[in-house]
Formats: structure tokens, sequence, C-alpha cells
């Protein structure tokens, strides 16, 4: 996972004011294209390095990139967070986006796919 990139990203789509705008979702779809080039590298920068702000920004893609990748590790990695940062677990829902992710794994699971 490219940190750096994934920084920039952020800050890129905090500077654009429009939550339409075009550049958001070009900033959407930039985030889970980072958090999903390497899982096994996210799942270790969710242990070491991740912040606060980063936390509450992945939400926004975490279960479209659980949909994808079908990552329990990652899911559970995330969700360890919610003890470190539980302002933003109750800011942002996360339990919420937790528990979609989960359900995600869930279906996956019982209908065959991977």
């Amino acid at each position: 996972m490219d940190i750096n990139s994934f920084r920039e990203v952020i800050k890129k789509h905090e500077e654009t004011d429009d939550e339409w705008d075009y550049g958001i979702e070009q900033c959407r779809k930039k985030k889970i294209e980072i958090l999903s080039e390497d899982i096994p590298s996210t799942i270790e920068f969710l242990k070491t390095e991740c912040t606060a702000e980063e936390f509450s920004w992945i939400s926004e893609v975490i279960d479209d990139i659980v949909d994808k990748y079908s990552s329990k590790e990652l899911v559970e990695g995330y969700k360890t967070l919610m003890t470190k940062f539980p302002k933003e677990c109750s800011k942002y829902n996360i339990a919420g986006v937790i528990e979609s992710c989960e359900n995600i794994l869930k279906w996956e699971e019982e209908n065959g796919k991977k």
C-alpha cells in the first residue's frame, strides 16, 4: 500500500468543496485502488500507522473493498481500531460500516462467492 499516495488523496478530497463533485468520486475510486493494491500491507498499515482521520476516511470505502476482495483479515484489522478511535466510531457510525462488511463476508460465505 502506498501510504503517501493515500494521504495525498485524502488531502485532495478535503480540498474539494462540493460533495457531489466529480473530483470527490475520483478521490473515492483512488482510495479504493490504493487500499486494495496489497491487502496484507493495508492490514499492516491499519495495525501500525493509521491515524484517527485516516480511519474515518477508510470507513467510506471499506465495504467496497471487502465486497471485491472478501478479506476477513482486513475487516478484523479495521475493527480492532474501534477501541483506539472511539470518537470517530461514534461520529461516523463505524460499527454500522463494520456490520455491513461482516454481512458481505457472511453472504459470500453462504453463497460460495470468494
